[in-house]
């Protein structure tokens, strides 16, 4: 069977190609600045720029966000909910065994030499993790290849007629884009969950938004900088 990649893919997987590619080119950026004084930290404001432009460019070609019938106040609270309850799991679940080190990017520290915060490179980071890397992995994880996976003309699939295979192998993928194995298992299948139930991918981008704002708060405040 063929596999059709049409633009309606293109613009789906392109953003986050995008995201990873920079986020590979921060991991082979050198710490001590021998790339011409490159801090791989800066790195990330292109990881997040290129991206959200890509995402704005096209984003009228995202029916299911731009043409969606908003959350209802329940469906809001409930993401809310979900997103809080994988940020409390998800914080958790960072013991040795459950970490992927092989490929892993140094942990994102936003200080100065002196040890304060940087808020130079702290407010972008918040910003891409809690308001463009929602948008941009719910459109590719959920929206496009969990619906790819089962059937290629993803757009005629309903979120509620997706099967088990699909939402069991998106979340495998899922899973091999982070550190934490387990912890994105139970986000992946948490974020898949809302999007088959309520039939809205608005709904798995508020909890996923709900997720990352609250790890990045919970990060400045405690130093646990690996989570990021």
């Amino acid at each position: 069977m063929t596999l059709p990649f049409r633009r309606a893919a293109f613009v789906r997987v392109a953003p986050f190609v995008a995201f990873m590619a920079f986020l590979g080119l921060r991991g082979l950026t050198p710490a001590d600045g021998s790339w011409g004084g490159l801090d791989p930290r800066w790195v990330y404001l292109l990881q997040v720029a290129v991206p959200a432009g890509m995402l704005a460019a096209w984003w009228r070609e995202y029916g299911e966000l731009a043409r969606q019938t908003l959350p209802t106040l329940r469906e809001a609270l409930l993401a809310v909910a979900v997103g809080v309850v994988v940020f409390l799991i998800w914080v958790r679940l960072d013991a040795p065994w459950m970490t992927i080190t092989a490929g892993a990017v140094a942990p994102f520290v936003p200080l100065t030499p002196e040890g304060q915060f940087d808020w130079a490179l702290i407010v972008p980071r918040l910003v891409g993790a809690a308001l463009l890397v929602p948008v941009m992995e719910e459109i590719f994880w959920r929206s496009f290849l969990m619906r790819w996976l089962q059937h290629p003309v993803f757009e005629s699939v309903a979120p509620a007629r997706v099967g088990l295979k699909a939402v069991v192998l998106a979340t495998f993928l899922f899973v091999l884009a982070h550190t934490l194995w387990l912890a994105a298992i139970v986000a992946g299948l948490a974020y898949a969950w809302l999007y088959i139930r309520t039939g809205k991918l608005w709904v798995a981008v508020i909890a996923h938004a709900v997720t990352n704002g609250a790890l990045g708060a919970w990060v400045l405040a405690t130093g646990n900088w690996q989570f990021w």
